[in-house]
């Protein structure tokens, strides 16, 4: 059995393979690929995988954007940071889903579906599902208004409103405010970006997330690429990518 992994958390990646190994040695992970530009070129040179593990938050966007360019015909296993109260939607729509981080508990459930899924002769995702995965999605997800960080012997509360950019420093989270305090947390950026509003919110690039309050001006760079300057003070310049260019202009006038 063949299997397409996408994701661009490299950790993750490696882990999910892995795990894969131990579970499912009989399948074997023909690429992993790290965003939707890299995705669709591959799916439209390439035979369609047997099964297909498909991270929701990519470098470049949402993996979601994949289905509007490409046909997909093999079952999804969505791996993905959303809390428990937005994956009812998974279930409703009987699609799989791996929640971060994977153990290898659920891995072998979600494999145990996708077999009884194929003696029936039926796909994880139709494009009604799909459809119907993304409004309830929409609807259903409920954004942190506040975290609850330690801080010596207390636990300091900061709200999302004065969150100024997160970013990556030393493999450890850390989020930095208007006031120019800073916050270590433990969780990956990639699961703090699913508990941030999108509209409040950009994935710049792999390192940084940015507030939209944040943001004084926008400066053309090399290469067709953007950099962001905001009102604090950044460890370093924070730049989004070509391949991000139009995505953040559009959610930046939105």
């Amino acid at each position: 059995m063949k299997a397409l992994i996408i994701e661009d958390e490299i950790m993750a990646a490696q882990t999910l393979q892995k795990l894969l190994g131990e579970v499912s040695p009989e399948t074997e992970v023909i690429a992993v690929l790290e965003s939707v530009d890299d995705s669709v070129a591959w799916l439209e040179e390439n035979h369609m995988p047997d099964l297909m593990f498909m991270d929701i938050h990519l470098a470049d966007g949402s993996s979601f954007s994949i289905f509007e360019r490409v046909d997909i015909t093999c079952p999804i296993i969505f791996t993905t940071a959303y809390d428990e109260y937005a994956l009812k939607a998974f279930e409703v729509n009987s699609i799989d889903y791996l929640l971060k981080p994977i153990s290898k508990d659920a891995l072998e459930r979600a494999m145990t579906k996708y077999h009884n899924l194929q003696k029936h002769g039926k796909r994880s995702v139709s494009p009604e599902n799909l459809d119907a995965l993304i409004a309830q999605l929409t609807n259903m997800k409920h954004y942190k208004s506040c975290f609850l960080l330690p801080e010596r012997d207390k636990l300091v509360p900061l709200p999302t409103s004065n969150i100024a950019y997160a970013y990556i420093d030393a493999k450890t989270v850390r989020m930095v405010t208007f006031e120019h305090k800073s916050y270590y947390i433990s969780q990956t950026l990639d699961d703090l970006l699913a508990q941030l509003n999108p509209h409040d919110f950009f994935r710049a690039n792999r390192q940084f997330i940015v507030a939209r309050s944040a943001i004084k001006d926008v400066s053309v760079w090399f290469g067709n690429k953007l950099a962001i300057n905001i009102t604090v003070e950044a460890p370093e310049k924070i730049i989004v990518s070509k391949a991000r260019v139009a995505e953040f202009k559009h959610w930046f006038s939105n």
